[in-house]
């Protein structure tokens, strides 16, 4: 079977197990608050991290550098806020993994090393072909 047509069975009675369980334990209305708060403190801290990647993405480039790991990590806070969003427990532990930037950065450290070019040191020369030319009447420029 499909691992996306699993996971899209296997998330929402993963959710549902744990709202009845939290449910049970500090009861029905408090589980809503808990979910609504969530969500509003996750999307608000993942604006707040989407604005240091874009900040960290543009002084890679002022550097001349590819902000590889910005780009993974922009795409992984818009994918965490979307996690937080989506009401559960589940999905909000996943997303506030993906938004903190040290688990992120455990997550997806290695991936943008990849994409970093071990030979990028500033040379401070151009490379080109020169002729020498000599100075005769038969040959001007």
């Amino acid at each position: 079977m499909n691992s996306v047509l699993i996971s899209l069975i296997l998330i929402p009675i993963l959710e549902i197990y744990l709202f009845i369980e939290v449910g049970s334990q500090i009861g029905a209305f408090n589980t809503i608050i808990l979910i609504f708060v969530t969500a509003i403190i996750g999307v608000y801290y993942a604006k707040y991290e989407g604005l240091n990647t874009i900040k960290s993405g543009f002084m890679q480039m002022v550097k001349n550098e590819v902000p590889a790991y910005e780009i993974i990590s922009g795409a992984a806070i818009a994918f965490a806020a979307l996690l937080l969003i989506v009401p559960g427990f589940a999905t909000d532990f996943l997303g506030f993994l993906l938004i903190f930037p040290l688990t992120r950065k455990l997550i997806f450290g290695n991936l943008s090393n990849k994409f970093k070019n071990p030979n990028s040191k500033k040379n401070n020369f151009i490379d080109g072909e020169y002729e020498d030319i000599e100075d005769n009447d038969d040959r001007k420029i």
